[in-house]
C-alpha cells in the first residue's frame, strides 16, 4: 500500500487506517474478539499501520482489546488513541468533556496500561472542553511529549483558530474529524489549511457511518447501535439519500468496484495529507478497505461525485 506522512515529518502511514471502534463500542452487534484479532493482523499485512482507537470506546474496552491484538506486532503500526470524552452522568450517550489537565496526566497512564505499550504515537484531544482553556488541556498533553510518554499530538473536531492557537504551545501533527461523501463541511476551510501548514487531516466515517456501501436501505438498528438515534439513518433520511448512493454505484462500475472503495478513494482524492480511517470489525470489509488505495479516480469521476447533493438529516 502506497504510505503517507502523518504530519510535519511524522511517521509514514499506509494511505487507508483502520478505526476500531466499532469492534467493541457504538455500533450494536457481536462480534467474537477471535474475529476483531483477525481483522487487525490481517489490516497490518495488508500495510493498513495508523490503528486509531479512544479510551472512551467502551469505555476502556476497545483500548484493551486493540492492545492485546498488537502483543507481538507493537512496533509494525502506528498506534493513536484520545482522551477528553468521558461518559455521561447515565454511563453512555451524550458523552461529557472532561480537558482538565489533571484528568488527562491520569488517563494517559491507564491508556498505557490498556495498551500494552510504553509509548502512544498520536496522543489526541478528543474534544476541546469548553470548560477548560485549551491552553491548558494542550500544555498537559505537551508535558507527555516531554515525558516520553507520546510522540506526537493531535487535535479531532476543532477549528482551524483551535489549531493555530494550539501550536503557539506545542505542534499539532493531526486533524481527526468527520469527512466523507455525505459531510463535506471542512473541505472549505479546515483541510486546505492542514494542507497548508503540515498537519495531517484523519477522517472518520469516511463511509457515511456504512450507509455509503449501498448496504443501508431500512431504518433497522439493534438499541445499542448509536445511529438508532441519528437523524441522517430516519427512515424518510435513509430514503431521501439513496439517490447519493445510487450516483456513487456509477462510478464505481466504472472502476469494477465496490461503492464503499469509492467512497474511501473520494477521501483520499482530496490530497495527500488525508489518510481516512474506515472502521470495521470484518476482515473482509478490511480487505475492500484496503483496496481502495489503489484506485485513481478520473477528472470526470471527481465532478461527479462533488456534485452529489447534500445528505438529509443532520450528522449527529
Amino acid at each position: 500500500m502506497d504510505t503517507r506522512i502523518l504530519g510535519s515529518g511524522g511517521p509514514a502511514v499506509g494511505a487507508v487506517g483502520l478505526g476500531c471502534m466499532p469492534m467493541n463500542w457504538a455500533y450494536g452487534g457481536e462480534t467474537s474478539e477471535d474475529e476483531a484479532f483477525r481483522a487487525i493482523h490481517r489490516a497490518i499485512d495488508l500495510g493498513v499501520t495508523l490503528l486509531d482507537t479512544a479510551d472512551v470506546y467502551g469505555p476502556f474496552t476497545n483500548e484493551d482489546l486493540v492492545g492485546r491484538a498488537l502483543e507481538g506486532r507493537r512496533d509494525e503500526v502506528v498506534l493513536a488513541t484520545k482522551v477528553g470524552l468521558v461518559v455521561g452522568p447515565n454511563g453512555g450517550y451524550p458523552l461529557a468533556n472532561d480537558g482538565r489537565p489533571e484528568h488527562i496526566r491520569s488517563a494517559i497512564d491507564a491508556s498505557l496500561r490498556r495498551l500494552r505499550t510504553e509509548v502512544i504515537d498520536l496522543y489526541q484531544l478528543h474534544r476541546i472542553d469548553p470548560a477548560v482553556p485549551l491552553a491548558d488541556s494542550w500544555g498537559a498533553m505537551a508535558e507527555l511529549v516531554q515525558a516520553g510518554k507520546v510522540r506526537a499530538l493531535g487535535l479531532s473536531e476543532a477549528s482551524v483558530d483551535d489549531i493555530r492557537r494550539a501550536r503557539t504551545i506545542h505542534p499539532v501533527a493531526s486533524m481527526q474529524s468527520e469527512l466523507s461523501l455525505w459531510t463535506r463541511d471542512h473541505l472549505s476551510e479546515v483541510v486546505p489549511w492542514c494542507a497548508a501548514n503540515g498537519v495531517a487531516f484523519i477522517p472518520f466515517s469516511p463511509l457515511g457511518r456504512g450507509f455509503l456501501t449501498g448496504a443501508i436501505t431500512v431504518s433497522s438498528f439493534d438499541d445499542d447501535d448509536f445511529r438508532a438515534k441519528n437523524p441522517r439513518f430516519t427512515q424518510a433520511s435513509i430514503e431521501a439519500n439513496m439517490p447519493i448512493v445510487g450516483r456513487i454505484r456509477v462510478v464505481a462500475e466504472r472502476h469494477g468496484a465496490t461503492p464503499a472503495q469509492i467512497a474511501i478513494a473520494w477521501t483520499l482524492a482530496q490530497g495527500p495529507h488525508v489518510i481516512p480511517i474506515p472502521g470495521t470489525r470484518r476482515m473482509r470489509y478490511v480487505e475492500e478497505n484496503a483496496a481502495a488505495a489503489a484506485i485513481r479516480l478520473t477528472e470526470q469521476d471527481l465532478a461527479e461525485l462533488d456534485a452529489l447533493p447534500e445528505a438529509a438529516g443532520s450528522r449527529r
